[in-house]
């Protein structure tokens, strides 16, 4: 009886009749021979085999484009993000900087941006006047190192309290003395563009302990602590800058004065 229900099944089941039977056995031995995986199986299944759902009226046409869409094996596309689905992102990075910034106490941002004033005055005035005064530049430094050693002390007063998420350890007063050191050395030097130089990387340093290898100060504090450390280096290298421009409009009138 079980031999004469298997031609019922497959005369049921299956469009082409006796088609598995007869094809199976070599074609099996040929994906065994060619070492094939279980997904080319699968393939060739989707490919001779007809589901009950397929109705006979179909066209060759539409089963030879069947058996094309069984074989299509392309990558998948990955749609890329474009410029206008990033942009809602930035907006929101700068919205809650902004905002944090809005909720910082009024003494500390007053104060801060009023310990700017020194940084960018300097620069300024001498654009405007067209010289180049090494007298300001110093004291522009001086100030600078100054900033330096308070940003790296700033740390001991928020690692000692008791309460403090940060700890007295190693990592916080250790790596707090590492600006000051930065700052002393720029004082050593006395080519100004050279204490500037050390003294942006001071900055660079000293930000990178408060923002990510030490624990977080507060966030507007945070917001507050990069667009100063941004103001500072700007200032110092545009001061770099007009030194270099003074330096060679004199070289060029000294050459114009000997020819």
């Amino acid at each position: 009886k079980q031999a004469n229900m298997f031609p019922l099944i497959q005369r049921c089941c299956f469009c082409t009749p006796f088609k598995l039977q007869k094809f199976t056995g070599p074609r099996l031995l040929l994906y065994g021979k060619n070492k094939t995986t279980w997904s080319s199986l699968r393939l060739w299944l989707q490919r001779d085999v007809c589901p009950l759902s397929r109705s006979p009226s179909l066209n060759p046409a539409s089963l030879q484009a069947t058996k094309l869409q069984a074989f299509h094996t392309s990558l998948p596309f990955f749609k890329k993000k474009t410029s206008k689905e990033s942009e809602p992102k930035n907006l929101g990075v700068w919205r809650r900087s902004v905002q944090s910034l809005k909720e910082s106490p009024k003494p500390a941002l007053y104060l801060s941006l009023a310990g700017l004033i020194p940084f960018v005055s300097v620069p300024l005035s001498m654009a405007i006047q067209g010289t180049y005064h090494p007298e300001l530049a110093f004291a522009q430094v001086t100030y600078a190192a100054a900033t330096v050693s308070f940003l790296g002390g700033m740390r001991w007063g928020f690692a000692l309290p008791e309460d403090s998420p940060a700890k007295p350890d190693w990592m916080n007063l250790a790596n707090s003395t590492i600006p000051l050191l930065f700052a002393w050395q720029a004082l050593l030097y006395k080519d100004v563009t050279s204490s500037a130089v050390m003294l942006v990387m001071a900055l660079g340093v000293a930000l990178h302990y408060d923002l990510a290898l030490l624990p977080t100060y507060p966030p507007w504090f945070k917001v507050l602590r990069v667009v100063g450390t941004l103001v500072m280096v700007f200032s110092l290298l545009a001061t770099a800058l007009l030194k270099l421009i003074s330096e060679m409009e004199q070289s060029n009138s000294t050459k114009q004065w000997q020819n």
